[in-house]
């Protein structure tokens, strides 16, 4: 079972003589998924991405950027640091903080850089884990854990106010599964979210399928 299989139906049926099943969802599904937006260059794009994420912020709402590739997470990482914007990067090379940096990831305002790769298979719980922060305590009492329940609970319904957690995609994949992947990080049981991708011209698969033509439309 997997969230993603419909978009390879045709694959599943021609190769392995298998059929593919849409099981409805437990919930309505409410996440908005905006529509992309192209930018000429790629430091056009990224300052794009910093000002959108300064918006998320400043509301209280948690970012999932998601990249195609560890350089392009660091790139964004550079350009966040910058700007002055505390994050935190899951790829690869921070493999061992993966279950710490995606507990935190859902926290008000966080901001969470990730391949896409990354994380799978891990909820973003709206708020933070507070199991994370109970599994952190020696011996936690009772009433500790019914504090940091409650707190939760707070954060919670704050970040749904705010409008869930946010993903940024920095481009687009040759496969429209992974970026499927990438928005079903947000909106999961019903909860609140939005998602967008981000592109630029000098993006490979842009540059492989966009025409000199639209380059110019865009001049």
């Amino acid at each position: 079972m997997t969230g993603t299989a419909d978009t390879e139906a045709f694959e599943f049926s021609s190769i392995y003589k298998l059929d593919t099943v849409v099981v409805p969802t437990n919930r309505p599904m409410i996440r908005k998924d905006l529509p992309d937006l192209v930018y000429m260059t790629e430091a056009e794009k990224i300052q794009a991405i910093i000002e959108d994420i300064k918006e998320r912020t400043a509301k209280g709402q948690p970012v999932l950027v998601g990249t195609i590739s560890i350089e392009k997470s660091e790139l964004v990482s550079n350009e966040l640091t910058k700007a002055g914007i505390k994050h935190n990067v899951l790829n690869a090379k921070f493999h061992a903080n993966e279950a710490a940096i995606v507990a935190q990831a859902g926290y008000p305002a966080a901001v969470t850089i990730a391949t896409n790769m990354a994380g799978r298979g891990t909820d973003i719980v709206l708020g933070g884990s507070w199991q994370a922060e109970v599994a952190a305590l020696e011996n936690p009492t009772v009433e500790q854990i019914e504090k940091i329940k409650a707190d939760w609970q707070v954060r919670h319904d704050a970040v749904l106010e705010a409008g869930g957690l946010h993903i940024i995609g920095t481009e687009r994949h040759e496969s429209r599964r992974i970026d499927n992947q990438l928005r079903g990080r947000s909106g999961r049981q019903g909860d609140a979210g939005s998602s967008r991708f981000y592109l630029s011209m000098e993006d490979a698969l842009m540059r492989i399928f966009a025409s000199d033509r639209v380059s110019g439309m865009m001049r």
